[in-house]
């Protein structure tokens, strides 16, 4: 695709309408930009109502990692469905697998994730995904993700 054009941003209307994720698993607020087939950026806005605060950790609130890394798939999500709109409603996308995941600074209530992930390759259906997630610029985690549609 040669005249890829940037999609506007997305709001969390257009989100639960492309994603088949709800309440309380919608880990994206907003998609702040889309170049199909090549990346995405998306952001969460992380509050202390979050359901997963009740029990992790009380006493030292943290979002659990496994919750960043499915923020980036979710971005992913909206890369994909952006690059290949015919599936929106009609197909699911899988996550696939997850390679070299790192957490370097705990995110917490107040924080603003923001979701970058770039297109690595399309091979037989199966994308490859380079994710990061920021924190006030800091890296705050980062993986490598494998998606497909089904």
């Amino acid at each position: 695709m040669s005249d890829v054009q940037e999609v506007e941003p997305l709001d969390i209307l257009e989100i639960v309408r492309m994603l088949p994720h709800r309440y309380p698993f919608v880990m994206i607020d907003r998609v702040l930009s889309v170049i199909p087939e090549k990346k995405a950026v998306a952001l969460k806005n992380v509050t202390i109502n979050e359901p997963f605060f009740q029990g992790h950790f009380p006493a030292k609130p943290v979002m659990p990692g496994v919750l960043m890394l499915e923020g980036m798939a979710q971005a992913g999500g909206m890369l994909a469905f952006c690059s290949e709109p015919e599936h929106i409603g009609k197909k699911l996308l899988y996550f696939a697998g997850i390679d070299k995941a790192r957490f370097r600074k705990p995110v917490g209530p107040g924080d603003q994730l923001i979701y970058k992930v770039e297109q690595v390759r399309k091979k037989r259906g199966i994308m490859k995904l380079a994710g990061k997630a920021y924190v006030d610029e800091k890296l705050v985690a980062e993986a490598e993700l494998l998606a497909s549609f089904g």
